[in-house]
């Protein structure tokens, strides 16, 4: 298991976020896309709940987590401080767990979470659908072709899409991935992409991101 990160400054955090924003202006600029269409959300699942503190200094309100119960926790922590999206694998039985905290929930693959949705959804509750572009055997995501029918079946507002390529140090390799799931978004008229992590967000970017996930790159 992955070391919670402790000692975080805020004038770090500030500046590391600053620069992450400036490489996504860059990119938006390069695609003709206006900066301020792309979300910075920062990944929070290895941050200590006491943390938190030092990202709200910083300006960095918008936070994504993983796990329901830790969602819950931090949100709890820090009432009305931060808007929270889930962003991890949803287990259709933490649903509830998550509704009341999550503005965004990016990750509904499967129709056991939708039946989840319809009992406990609140009016705020928006979701995305996650996309195994790859056909990746090993990860979450509904293939490409099931997507109308999630569409028609989805209880609450579905704001757009969601994947997550192959992992790869490479961030072009990342490109067809982004560009598949920008077209699958356009095909059925869905304006959200949350795509593009700390390796490959400026390519997410310039493929039509408009939520990037970022997590490792500000925590240096």
């Amino acid at each position: 298991m992955a070391r919670l990160i402790t000692g975080l400054d805020a004038g770090r955090l500030r500046a590391n976020a600053d620069r992450v924003r400036d490489d996504i202006a860059a990119a938006a600029r390069r695609a003709g896309r206006d900066p301020e269409a792309v979300a910075l959300l920062v990944a929070v699942k290895y941050v200590a709940t006491e943390e938190l503190g030092a990202l709200e200094e910083a300006g960095l309100r918008l936070l994504g987590e993983n796990r329901a119960q830790a969602l819950e926790a931090k949100a709890s922590a820090y009432p009305g401080a931060f808007t929270w999206h889930f962003i991890g694998q949803l287990q259709s039985r933490k649903v509830k767990q998550i509704v009341p905290h999550a503005t965004l929930i990016h990750s509904v693959a499967s129709e056991s979470a939708l039946r989840q949705l319809a009992h406990h959804h609140t009016p705020e509750t928006r979701i995305l659908i996650e996309v195994d572009v790859a056909g990746e055997e090993s990860k979450a995501g509904i293939p490409p072709e099931d997507l109308p029918a999630y569409l028609e079946q989805s209880p609450v507002p579905v704001a757009g899409l969601m994947t997550m390529p192959p992992f790869s140090e490479d961030p072009e390799r990342s490109r067809p991935h982004f560009q598949a799931l920008r077209e699958l978004a356009e095909a059925h008229d869905l304006t959200e992409l949350s795509m593009g992590t700390s390796q490959d967000y400026a390519v997410a970017v310039e493929e039509g991101a408009t939520i990037v996930r970022i997590g490792s790159v500000l925590f240096e």
